[in-house]
């Protein structure tokens, strides 16, 4: 039996924005196909109590985590019992008293999105969003935190990099450095839809990453933005993370988190990861019908882990930024 003392619960299946590097566009949960896709907060209190050794939670999905109604009483029940809980926003609906609850409920971190310095280039990529409000409702959660006194949540801003934000990076790292986060994560795009078993309504996807993954990008172009970037960083004191730029070389095992702990989804299944997303592309079991333990030891996750050690690792897997390395 394996201790689990790592979760990702994904507690919202729907967004408000349509991100156009986000396949959520694509699926079909939540209106206007059906129902709210919301996982019940009893289906929540009753995942967290089958891991008594959870020591970390992290609350995100291809969905947007502060759409759910009691999305900080899912804070509060993880916290109250000791686990570190984390999630992520797209910023839009963070407003003032949500920025407090944040605080109050006992968020230990928070990455917040943001893939422009500018309006045009943020709201291409973030469809029906408003960059001024998403950077003021940012600004607003870390002034909150400095009013009240509090050192959490940890607030990271997140930046996804791509051929069309690319010489928007130095600048990020300036509204990082004004806003006062505590550290500036940059990402891959993190997956290329390259598998052959891919769902045909991700097909687009496919085609996005093709256009705008940095692995087809001039080198120099983007060594020259990394450099400003770092520079400016250097300068200004801001904790900047870049991803590696090639493919990292091969080691016995690439990815370690279909060992680390389970990835749920609003609905209830299992996936070996946030990178896959969705369970239509991977899936390794119904864990609300069949329990924690029993699907995270049972064959599906086994032979699932067993083949991504090997050199034949699974075909959803060979193309994503973590197993490559340069997440």
């Amino acid at each position: 039996m394996r201790t689990i003392r790592f979760a990702q619960i994904e507690p919202v299946g729907q967004c408000n924005l349509r991100c156009r590097m986000c396949p959520i566009q694509f699926r079909e949960d939540g209106p206007p196909y059906g129902p709210l896709a919301f996982m019940p907060l009893d289906t929540f209190h009753r995942l967290i109590d089958q891991m008594p050794a959870l020591e970390t939670l992290h609350l995100q999905g291809m969905g947007e985590p502060l759409m759910h109604p009691r999305f900080f009483d899912m804070v509060r029940y993880a916290a109250a019992r000791g686990v570190r809980v984390s999630t992520n926003t797209n910023l839009t609906l963070l407003s003032a008293r949500r920025a407090r609850l944040c605080i109050e409920s006992g968020l230990a971190e928070l990455h917040a999105s943001l893939d422009g310095a500018t309006a045009p280039t943020y709201e291409r990529i973030r469809v029906r969003a408003r960059f001024t409000r998403a950077k003021r409702h940012l600004e607003d959660l870390l002034r909150i935190r400095r009013e009240v006194g509090a050192d959490r949540p940890h607030v990271r801003l997140v930046m996804v990099v791509m051929r069309e934000n690319l010489p928007e990076l130095p600048a990020l790292v300036e509204l990082a450095h004004a806003a006062g986060v505590d550290s500036f994560f940059v990402q891959h795009l993190c997956h290329d839809y390259g598998e052959a078993s891919l769902p045909k309504q991700y097909l687009p996807m496919r085609a996005f990453v093709e256009a705008q993954t940095l692995l087809n990008e001039d080198a120099g172009r983007v060594e020259k933005y990394f450099t400003q970037a770092r520079e400016r960083a250097a300068a200004l004191g801001v904790d900047l993370r870049l991803p590696r730029t090639t493919p990292a070389v091969a080691r016995a095992r690439r990815c370690t988190w279909p060992w680390d702990g389970p990835y749920i989804s609003y609905d209830g299944h299992a996936m070996p990861c946030c990178m896959v997303g969705t369970p239509d592309r991977a899936n390794l079991g119904r864990i609300v019908e069949h329990g924690v333990q029993a699907v995270w030891d049972g064959k599906a996750y086994a032979d699932f882990r067993e083949a991504l050690a090997s050199d034949t690792p699974p075909d959803v897997c060979r193309s994503c930024a973590v197993y490559k390395g340069m997440f």
